[in-house]
């Protein structure tokens, strides 16, 4: 079967990853990459494949089967909706705007117009995160009461000095990191209804947050709490306890969510779970059953390029589609916005 050629938008981080990605892919291959930036060339020769310093010279050139977007955020509204007019399938990376107003607008016409339009949250492909939503969605946990998160890590100086823009107004953990956690507890959660949170900026005393203590409230009644901190000497975030992102030292007696229910809770990643042997016989004084749930580890991102090819294909709608991005970042934001107010923030 003949490969779908894909182009990439941006040849930066998250794009390299999908460069490597697409190099060792039996489905799809890369047919071009869009960068504008003078190291974009040496980029586009060691992969063999022409480069285009815009969409517009890519598309005249003759369109591809289908394109990611890996640019700066203030561009992915622009471009997903140029991609969209030309018919042209599109994996979207997050956030799908940098703002609400701009997302919404993106629903909107996804919706109208029925367009393929993948959004890159890539952990909802992680095989971990399919394995804990199979638990809980099994019962084996019974009603879902509660669910604690963590995304603890620390930033160094260097990450500051090479982007000073991080340690102003939107360069925080919340609206750089916290999106990542917010797709994952509504994978495994439900949607959230209404958040509260403290945020702390005393120990880089930049004029952005370092640090937050957040309330979540799910629709379905589940009440969760997370701790987020780019300054914590702490190994508890999903970079370092899934093992997926090799570029990050990994622990693997850490976990970064516990899921509790009626019946049981399940600790993520290490996918430890505890149970009560019968229902009818439930107390903190009875013993539970200890085991570790079964799975296999491997790279999101693989999955995600090939759940995307599906996608193209018409084989599959996007697991993440432009609504859930939007959703993502309408809770992000109100987290921003309970953590200079002081308010519980309605969703």
């Amino acid at each position: 079967m003949t490969p779908l050629k894909i182009a990439i938008a941006g040849a930066g981080y998250i794009g390299l990853a999908h460069i490597e990605v697409l190099a060792r892919s039996s489905r799809c291959t890369l047919s071009a990459i869009v960068d504008p930036s003078p190291g974009a060339v040496a980029i586009a020769a060691r992969a063999g494949v022409p480069l285009y310093t815009s969409l517009d010279a890519l598309l005249a050139a003759g369109k591809p089967d289908a394109i990611i977007l890996a640019t700066p955020n203030h561009l992915h509204v622009p471009q997903a909706l140029q991609c969209i007019a030309a018919g042209l399938p599109a994996l979207l990376e997050k956030p799908l705007a940098p703002t609400l107003a701009e997302g919404e607008k993106l629903v909107k016409v996804v919706e109208e117009t029925g367009a393929k339009l993948l959004i890159g949250h890539h952990r909802a492909h992680s095989p971990i995160m399919a394995k804990a939503k199979e638990v809980v969605d099994s019962g084996q946990l019974g009603k879902l009461v509660t669910v604690m998160g963590s995304a603890q890590f620390f930033k160094p100086d260097e990450y500051f000095a090479s982007g000073p823009w991080r340690a102003q107004a939107g360069g925080g953990p919340i609206l750089l990191n916290m999106i990542h956690e917010v797709h994952n507890l509504r994978m495994l959660c439900g949607d959230i209804s209404a958040v509260q949170a403290f945020a702390s900026n005393a120990t880089r005393g930049f004029a952005v947050e370092d640090t937050v203590a957040i309330n979540l409230r799910f629709a379905n009644g589940v009440l969760g709490s997370f701790m987020l901190s780019d300054t914590a000497a702490s190994a508890r975030s999903w970079e370092q306890t899934s093992q997926e992102n090799k570029a990050y030292t990994t622990y693997s007696d850490e976990d970064c969510y516990v899921i509790a229910g009626t019946q049981g809770s399940l600790a993520v990643p290490t996918m430890r779970i505890k149970t009560y042997p019968r229902p009818e016989d439930r107390s903190w004084w009875k013993e539970f059953e200890v085991g570790t749930i079964g799975m296999v580890r491997d790279d999101p991102l693989k999955h995600q390029m090939n759940h995307f090819a599906d996608v193209i294909e018409g084989k599959a709608a996007p697991l993440v589609s432009a609504r859930d991005g939007v959703q993502n970042l309408r809770v992000t934001e109100a987290i921003a916005e309970a953590a200079s107010t002081g308010l519980v923030v309605q969703i």
